[in-house]
């Protein structure tokens, strides 16, 4: 039997709906040759022209799994299983015989649809994916019917998914959650975004190109702090090799880090992106946390795992504090340490402080008052450095990013005698009133210094406020030069009012879809059935609920479409008629079993004679309709509206 062109056409779409959103995943060589193999197949059956040999089929097959192979070096994995799908999709296309082929290949669709979550779980996937299924059962639906009308079709399809609702529902309440994603197996599942364990100079530049979120923040009880004072501690970077800042080996300690609260405690709530690293982002400094984590001997919060899937916590950090006043000799030494053979001109600088202030907290000071004096800018532009890079940076270019100013701060303070190391993580945050939380994004992603004064313990000091202040207090679209702003994302350096009213709906919207939707995990899962009094949950009781709400979802479905299959059934003349007949007998006008029509409508208008002519009207209508089989629905229509006007 020939496949007709219109359902050829149709199997087309699919393919290519759920296909193009890998584009931008996949090599453009795997992207290239599935768009020719659709058009190719969509030539064929226009031309009616006869399907290639299975011959060829097969050489493109085994080079498409040898060029997988060269590309990927694997057969496993994520990204090499969605590209040989979507490769094996577009070669069903053109092996498309029969009714059987095209069912395989609407099963095959249905299952690449899945994959497109592996990339992007958000409102938008989910929406276009929604929009593919229903595409795809109308494909599926025509098929089967096949002369019927497209709006049927489609009317179906909708009808079949919505009835699908509540089963998914019940699914995804009762069925057992798992921690990480469904595709957590291959090496590939998880990919790493935001800071890193090392810094260099233009890597934090890099990121602060990208919107993306990093975490959510709700402060639970009292005033927020400013912006200026919300600094989320993330990696320490202690080892320079004169480039690069890394966090290097822990050298352990004896005593436990320890930290004296000067202030009041603030509460709040973090939702964290997967990032693919262990540690977790906290106000300066951290005392409590919701989740199992430890503290590092510098005041990283960090839990065994990496963060693969969404994580949320509440914390409590406290502002003002007092970080290890009495810090281990090894930890100090440590914190000098510097290449004596690079920059030796910010060696000679350091030097000279020293030599003519002998308090460190005024060396400090004469450093910030350095970069804040003579001519340094504030850019994502920097250039280059060569071998000696903080004395280019220095003395030759002052233009650099916060990891310039904070790499140059903390040699300085190194060359001169002052325990100091690098601290990265992000810094302020964008309010949306709409939700009343923050959002603090990539481009928010910051460097600061931590040098260790004597009595005082380990204190931030940032030299990027002392060049760019704005940095700090606004952010970083009001910190870059105009001509730069370019370069940043078009929402964050955009003015207009409405634009950014409409961000921040979509972004509360997609913080409701994390929060309810994509963070329903096994905990969450577990108080909602503890509250549902599943005091004891099994995971015996957990299947026996969940088929017993499909059973039921089912039966239910089941009897309203039988009741609707009795109802299309009946008389829809009579149907009309009786309800005549039951208006009357609320007033008391009761039609005998034995009574016709017209009798009874001659006693009802003897009884009502101020309603014969409508009684009379009514029943000359149904009488019509039930014995005259010209009558036409228009008729039938007219009766009912009569009925519906008729009052007591």
């Amino acid at each position: 039997m020939r496949l007709p062109a219109t359902l050829i056409y149709g199997l087309i779409v699919c393919v290519l709906m759920v296909s193009a959103p890998h584009a931008i995943h996949l090599p453009l060589w795997v992207t290239t040759l599935a768009a020719t193999m659709l058009a190719w197949r969509g030539y064929l059956a226009y031309r009616g022209m006869p399907l290639p040999p299975r011959w060829l089929l097969l050489a493109i097959t085994l080079g498409c799994v040898g060029a997988l192979l060269l590309n990927f070096r694997t057969l496993f994995g994520r990204e090499v299983g969605v590209t040989l799908t979507i490769l094996l999709a577009a070669l069903k296309l053109l092996e498309l015989r029969a009714a059987r082929d095209a069912a395989v290949l609407i099963f095959l669709c249905c299952f690449i649809i899945i994959t497109n979550f592996f990339y992007s779980q958000s409102i938008p996937t989910a929406l276009f994916m929604f929009a593919t299924l229903l595409v795809i059962l109308t494909i599926w639906i025509h098929m089967h019917t096949g002369a019927l009308p497209l709006r049927p079709r489609l009317r179906i399809a909708g009808v079949l998914l919505l009835q699908a609702i509540p089963l998914t529902l019940i699914l995804f309440v009762l069925f057992p959650r798992v921690q990480g994603p469904l595709w957590g197996l291959p090496q590939d599942a998880y990919a790493s975004s935001g800071l890193d364990d090392k810094m260099s100079p233009g890597s934090l530049g890099k990121l602060s190109l990208s919107d993306a979120v990093a975490f959510r923040v709700t402060y639970n009880t009292g005033k927020p702090p400013q912006r200026d004072q919300m600094y989320w501690r993330g990696p320490v970077l202690p080892d320079f090799d004169g480039q690069t800042w890394t966090s290097g080996k822990g050298i352990a300690r004896t005593k436990q880090p320890h930290l004296d609260n000067l202030g009041s405690p603030i509460d709040y709530t973090v939702t964290l992106e997967p990032h693919n690293k262990t540690w977790l982002f906290a106000l300066e400094m951290p005392t409590q946390i919701s989740i199992p984590a430890g503290m590092t001997y510098d005041f990283q919060v960090q839990q065994d795992a990496n963060v693969t899937s969404r994580v949320r916590y509440s914390a409590r950090s406290n502002l003002s504090f007092r970080a290890n006043a009495e810090e281990e000799p090894r930890q100090l030494q440590r914190a000098l340490i510097i290449p004596r053979q690079l920059n030796p001109r910010a060696q000679q600088l350091a030097a000279e402080w020293r030599a003519n202030l002998h308090d460190d907290n005024a060396v400090m000071q004469a450093a910030l008052s350095y970069f804040s004096r003579e001519p340094f800018h504030y850019t994502l532009e920097p250039p280059l450095l060569g071998l000696h890079a903080v004395d280019d940076f220095l003395f030759t270019t002052r233009k650099g990013f916060c990891e310039h100013y904070a790499s140059s701060f903390v040699f300085l303070m190194r060359a001169a005698g002052i325990p100091a190391r690098v601290v990265t993580g992000y810094q302020g945050g964008q309010y949306n009133s709409l939700g009343n939380y923050y959002i603090v994004r990539q481009s928010d992603a910051h460097a600061w210094a931590e040098v260790w004064l004597r009595g005082r313990g380990w204190v931030r000091v940032d030299p990027t406020a002392a060049v760019s202040p704005a940095r700090v207090q606004s952010g970083l679209a009001a910190a870059i030069p105009a001509g730069e702003s370019a370069e940043l994302p078009f929402l964050a350096r955009t003015q207009s009012l409405w634009l950014i009213k409409l961000r921040f709906n979509l972004d509360r919207l997609t913080y409701q879809w994390d929060q309810w939707v994509l963070g329903y995990n096994p905990e969450r899962q577990f108080a909602l059935l503890t509250r549902l009094g599943m005091e004891i949950i099994t995971w015996q009781k957990m299947a026996f609920t969940l088929l017993g709400a499909v059973a039921l979802v089912v039966g239910l479905l089941a009897l309203l479409m039988l009741r609707r299959l009795t109802l299309r059934n009946a008389d829809a003349v009579q149907t009309a008629w009786l309800k005549f007949c039951r208006k009357l007998a609320r007033k008391g006008i009761v039609r005998s079993a034995h009574e016709g029509p017209q009798d009874f409508a001659a006693r009802a208008a003897k009884i009502r004679p101020q309603l014969a002519p409508a009684i009379a009207d009514i029943t000359a209508s149904y009488v019509m309709l039930r014995y005259d089989h010209s009558a036409d629905s228009d008729a039938l229509n007219a009766l009912r509206r009569k009925i519906r006007a008729f009052k007591l």
